[in-house]
């Protein structure tokens, strides 16, 4: 019986995707109850028959798409902050042929929460470098993979546990391309709010759409609303769009107005409009508002950067409505 490369908290080497043909039901209980919705499929939580350890089972329809979605996030998983996928089954559910795919459970809710929660509406800079190091050190391993998530955004970042120090890490694939190539993607697969200006089309765009995302979260985390919205309760909007493609948003006060320099400099540097001049993932993760704003608290993440950066080098649930095209 073929079966997936477990990948662990030590998680190094490359995940290989083979699928499992038995019953899933052989190994796992499933449970009624739902983690969350993902582009492709609903999240539902199993439970191992041998140790009975809690993990949250996506279910898929089987098609070229959701192949795709589950080999890129099977190689992006061998980075400690993406969700890790522990089994995948082929099997007939709810009558159809579907992809059963059985991944860590993450029980400390969306960092969409978490911000959410936030009384005042935004992390210290010291908090909010932190999470970001941790975003950009699964960008960074997917961007040295040529993958480009394409779906960057709160909700699909999950805490390990509610603990304080809880770890972050990045799910939901189903946007999530190969591009080893400048202009290789075309399709406008996107969460408005987060959208890069060159994937609202026609033109074709790369993985530095990742970037722009990036850009938007960082902004969020540091005064609690984002940099672009509709003025009139839309997803999105025509003016919305335009503000968007020209990159016309402000730091207003007073939620900007102990925001440092570096910070802001940062945010204007990933929200550049053109994608030859917006800094790509290994800019972020060098500059000095990560480097020094993080320093002390992110040493798991420091790690799994120089980790994954290794490895890859040596083998070359959502509640924002999303665009239902794909490539």
């Amino acid at each position: 019986m073929d079966e997936l490369m477990e990948v662990d908290e030590g998680n190094r080497g490359v995940c290989v995707l083979n699928t499992k043909k038995v019953p899933i039901l052989d190994n796992y209980q499933i449970s009624n109850t739902v983690l969350g919705l993902g582009i492709n499929g609903k999240v539902v939580e199993c439970f191992n028959k041998n140790d009975n350890k809690k993990y949250a089972l996506k279910v898929l329809r089987d098609s070229p798409k959701s192949r795709r979605e589950v080999d890129l996030h099977c190689r992006g998983s061998t980075c400690q902050h993406v969700v890790a996928i522990v089994d995948v089954y082929e099997n007939i559910y709810n009558n159809q042929k579907c992809l059963l795919v059985v991944m860590e459970c993450m029980g400390g809710g969306e960092l969409f929460q978490r911000i959410q929660d936030r009384a005042d509406g935004a992390f210290t800079e010291r908090e909010a470098a932190c999470i970001m190091r941790e975003i950009c050190v699964a960008v960074q391993h997917l961007h040295l993979l040529n993958i480009a998530h394409r779906d960057l955004k709160p909700e699909n970042l999950l805490y390990t546990s509610m603990d304080e120090v809880a770890k972050l890490k990045l799910t939901d694939f189903g946007f999530a391309k190969e591009t080893f190539s400048k202009e290789s993607l075309q399709t406008p697969c996107y969460t408005p709010y987060y959208v890069a200006p060159e994937v609202l089309g026609p033109e074709k765009y790369d993985k530095s759409c990742d970037i722009w995302s990036l850009g938007v979260i960082m902004y969020i985390l540091l005064c609690g609303f984002p940099p672009f919205y509709s003025n009139h309760g839309h997803a999105i909007s025509p003016g919305m769009k335009k503000r968007i493609r020209t990159g016309q948003y402000t730091f207003p006060n007073p939620e900007w107005s102990n925001v440092s320099t570096d910070a802001k400099e940062l945010i204007k540097g990933m929200l550049r409009t053109d994608p030859e001049e917006r800094f790509t993932i290994f800019d972020v993760m060098k500059n000095k508002w990560i480097v020094v704003s993080s320093c002390g608290c992110c040493s798991s993440s420091s790690s799994s950067s120089s980790s994954s950066s290794s490895s890859s080098s040596s083998s070359s649930s959502s509640s924002s409505s999303s665009s239902s095209s794909r490539n």
